[in-house]
């Protein structure tokens, strides 16, 4: 799981344990490497993306837009390269949970 702060890593990676997932958040967003998500080597990468305004909704008007940017870039390999990209911007957790799940479950082997 990959994504800006705020994002709703933490969130979708505790629903997913829940449901007996492997579940893993690489901290790409803090990293000037570009694939360090890659060295967890996961089956699938789920990319999370938020604006600037569900940032602010969720931490707070003065949430600073440049430290927004500069994790989007950090993120940019990463979400070339991701199986699933989410933005989660309207999203409620439980919606957002729900999308995820069926994208899991329909990408199972049969």
């Amino acid at each position: 799981m990959v994504g800006p702060c705020a994002s709703g890593k933490s969130t979708l990676v505790a629903a997913l344990r829940e449901r007996g997932f492997d579940a893993r958040v690489s901290g790409q967003e803090h990293s000037d490497i570009p694939h360090l998500w890659s060295r967890m080597e996961p089956d699938i990468l789920i990319a999370l993306e938020v604006d600037m305004s569900g940032i602010r909704h969720r931490r707070g008007e003065n949430w600073p837009s440049w430290l927004h940017e500069v994790q989007t870039n950090r993120l940019t390999a990463a979400v070339a390269s991701a199986d699933l990209l989410v933005d989660t911007t309207h999203l409620d957790p439980t919606s957002m949970i729900d999308v995820v799940l069926r994208y899991l479950i329909d990408s199972q082997p049969c």
